[in-house]
């Protein structure tokens, strides 16, 4: 099919069936699944090597931070080689370092060890996800919240169910055995899902979508626009505030379990009986996975600002909750369920809204420079360490994560829906 202008034949690919487009989504959102336990499995792991090597909590919380890190802040470079190559290459070399990543802790007997392992996972996941994220924007223009929640959501409820076998793979057969195995079987997987995957052409994917609620730019910002744009800016520090809170939960959910005694302690709910801690880690990832696509819906309806208002606010709630309630077993494990739900939607509403912004042409490297926050999050996580290893308490972090949270919520409904009125409507006269 083609344009013709003026006689000049314009090449433009024919409209992929919705079949095809939800076939290339679901591709990303198992290549997410298989990236999930590098960042979630992690807190499995800490008791042990803190056991076998006897270092501190907050050193080796350093190398979850590290993978965070490196996971993060390397986005934008492979979200520009995505724009520029396609997803194939990215997510083939992704796969490769996460199974390198893994291997390597699994030999690690120093710190250092812990630390190159993580970083060289943390390069390898973050290919893989800034590669599916910004893919999936750019197959549903007109369904952005959801498919960004959808794929977003193989992250967070990838691990659901191997947060079970993990735990008995390291008591059976160690930790060190357990993080080759998994590091190797998803990394493999990863590189065989990197062949399948593919960029839509101009003219496959249907037009960006009319919503009196959603408020999306005609124009496309190349990233070097992006950053000089105040508004990125307000995105990035709740990005920041709001990610600190939820990364926090997940790097030391088991040593605060540990630390409120509730760790072991069989708690039934739904004619199920299971440990605290394993019934909260599963509970955990299934709401943060659902919640992505089900905010991400939401969003798609009522408006993104809107939505971050209602899910920020759940998430102080719940992180306060959390503080009050916790000690208690069967508690603790509803409320950080809740507390991951309200959570883990930010990995939805601020790629979507990212790009409603400044368009979908260079949306694997716009929303991969958005993304950055969570490794600047990611730092925040041993200063709550410290904190608690300073006052011997874990009062102090949560009251400010929740307290972070009510400010996040507040400044999307007062500051940042009028202002993204503004610069939508200047670069629609703009264009």
């Amino acid at each position: 099919m083609t344009d013709t202008v003026h006689g000049a034949a314009a090449p433009v690919a024919a409209r992929v069936s919705d079949t095809y487009r939800w076939t290339q989504l679901a591709i990303g959102v198992l290549a997410m699944v298989m990236i999930a336990n590098y960042q979630y499995g992690w807190t499995f792991f800490v008791p042990d090597i803190q056991k076998k090597f006897g270092w501190d909590r907050a050193s080796i919380q350093w190398a979850f931070t590290l993978f965070v890190l490196f996971e993060t802040w390397l986005v934008p470079v492979e979200g520009w080689f995505v724009d520029k190559y396609g997803p194939r290459i990215v997510v083939l070399i992704g796969g490769i370092l996460c199974a390198i990543g893994w291997a390597i802790n699994a030999h690690a007997t120093t710190l250092n060890g812990y630390y190159l392992g993580m970083i060289i996972a943390g390069i390898g996941a973050g290919g893989v996800y800034g590669t599916c994220v910004g893919n999936a924007l750019k197959w549903f223009p007109d369904k952005r919240g959801l498919a960004a929640g959808i794929t977003a959501a193989g992250f967070g409820a990838g691990s659901a169910l191997t947060v079970a076998p993990i735990q008995a793979m390291i008591k059976d057969s160690g930790f060190q055995t357990t993080f080759l195995y998994f590091g190797l079987g998803q990394g493999i997987i990863i590189v065989i899902l990197a062949f399948l995957m593919f960029s839509p052409k101009a003219g496959q994917v249907p037009a960006v979508a009319q919503n009196a609620n959603v408020i999306q730019s005609r124009r496309n910002y190349q990233p070097t626009e992006v950053i000089r744009q105040p508004i990125f800016w307000l995105m990035y520090f709740m990005f920041v505030i709001v990610g600190a809170g939820g990364l926090m939960v997940t790097a030391n959910l088991k040593p605060i379990a540990v630390d409120w005694k509730v760790d072991s302690v069989p708690v039934t709910l739904m004619a199920v009986t299971m440990t605290a801690v394993t019934f909260a880690a599963t509970i955990d990832r299934v709401l943060n996975g659902l919640t992505r696509p089900f905010f991400g819906w939401i969003s798609d309806m009522i408006g993104r600002e809107n939505t971050m208002f209602i899910a920020f606010g759940m998430e102080g709630i719940g992180i306060w909750g959390l503080y009050m309630l916790g000690h208690d077993p069967v508690w603790f494990v509803l409320l950080s369920g809740f507390v991951f739900f309200a959570w883990g939607e930010i990995y939805s509403l601020f790629p979507s809204t990212c790009t409603d912004t400044f368009g979908a042409k260079f949306a694997a490297t716009n929303a991969g420079l958005l993304y950055t926050a969570k490794g600047t999050a990611a730092l925040l996580v041993p200063v709550a360490n410290y904190m608690q290893q300073s006052s011997g308490t874990w009062d102090t972090v949560f009251i400010v994560a929740a307290g972070a949270n009510i400010l996040a919520s507040l400044l999307a409904i007062a500051v940042l829906k009028p202002w993204r009125k503004v610069v939508v409507a200047k670069s629609q006269i703009a264009s």
